[in-house]
């Protein structure tokens, strides 16, 4: 199991360096997959498959470039920041379904922000320790580095713990719906996307969409598209990224993942929300139903009306007296 993991993370990795760019003269990439792949492993397997996080990436490192003495600490930090977000997450109560709003903010701030805050410091902390990064430029290398991480989480994380559930199966309902908004996916976003007249805002309709329909599992799918296709253009300074700077495109891919990711996933959690208490009180209304039936099917027919004391009077003899 933990060698599946290492694959999954080393494959991730090497997707993820696809669409990297250099800030401050440091490479970074503005989606890390690898931290979501690490987070839901754990999620879904448990602690015990750590040592397949650590070893994939050691091999995406290995991939990069010679390993060192510092490689031990890059492998330490992108082991241990994924076991931390796994720690808070399961203090928080985080259910892995996800049908709560709580369980996406669990995510958000505690298994996204909170936890990448080890791998970015000491990944950052690192260079800047090697001398081939100046303490000036700290601060700008370490957000980039942070943001990537935490958009690993936030986009990849959800999407594989919804389709590794229940909720994640192909269902036929609404299959022509679900057809439809993959076509006008596929149409509108890279349009919204490639043109130069930056009209990013396109694309957050559709990713509504998605969540007010099909929940989790739409609305990240959405928004990882979304990102995906983003961050190629930005990489390439195409699009709505022509003619800016490499921390410029930096600001504005961040800005716009991090606004797709938490729409997506914070909206979703609310509508699943919502259809689980409105499910829950229509069970709750059927089964009370059920049990008036049966109290009424059980009791004796009510006494014809009349005035209070009725009943009792009516078997005493003229009088009001009984005979003894």
């Amino acid at each position: 199991m933990s060698l599946a993991v290492a694959l999954c993370y080393y494959a991730a990795g090497r997707l993820g360096l696809l669409g990297s760019l250099v800030v401050e003269g440091v490479v970074v990439t503005p989606i890390w997959p690898p931290t979501g792949v690490a987070v839901a492993a754990l999620l879904l397997l448990g602690a015990r498959v750590w040592p397949g996080i650590a070893l994939g990436s050691f091999l995406v490192i290995a991939s990069l470039t010679t390993p060192g003495p510092t490689t031990v600490v890059t492998v330490v930090s992108n082991t241990v920041a994924p076991l931390c977000a796994l720690l808070l997450l399961r203090r928080a109560g985080f259910r892995r379904d996800m049908a709560r709003l709580r369980d996406g903010l669990s995510l958000v701030f505690l298994g996204g922000f909170g936890a990448m805050l080890i791998s970015a410091t000491a990944g950052v902390g690192l260079q800047v320790a090697k001398g081939s990064l100046n303490t000036s430029e700290f601060w700008p290398a370490w957000l980039a580095w942070w943001v990537g991480d935490t958009m690993g989480v936030l986009l990849v994380a959800p999407l594989l713990l919804v389709l590794a559930g229940p909720a994640g199966r192909f269902r036929l309902r609404r299959w022509k719906e679900a057809v439809f908004l993959g076509l006008t996916t596929l149409v509108l976003m890279p349009m919204a996307v490639l043109s130069p007249m930056s009209m990013l805002f396109l694309v957050f309709p559709l990713v509504i969409w998605a969540a007010l329909r099909f929940q989790l599992a739409g609305s990240m799918l959405c928004a990882l598209f979304a990102s995906v296709l983003t961050t190629f253009e930005a990489t390439s300074g195409r699009g709505a990224f022509l003619h800016l700077t490499d921390v410029e495109i930096m600001v504005k891919l961040q800005a716009f993942n991090g606004s797709a990711a938490l729409t997506a996933l914070l909206l979703a959690s609310v509508i699943t929300e919502q259809h689980a208490t409105r499910r829950s009180v229509r069970r709750a209304c059927e089964e009370l139903a059920e049990v008036l039936e049966h109290l009424a099917a059980g009791e004796p027919s009510p006494p014809p009306p009349g005035p209070p004391g009725a009943t009792e009077s009516r078997d005493a003899p003229p009088g009001g007296h009984r005979d003894p």
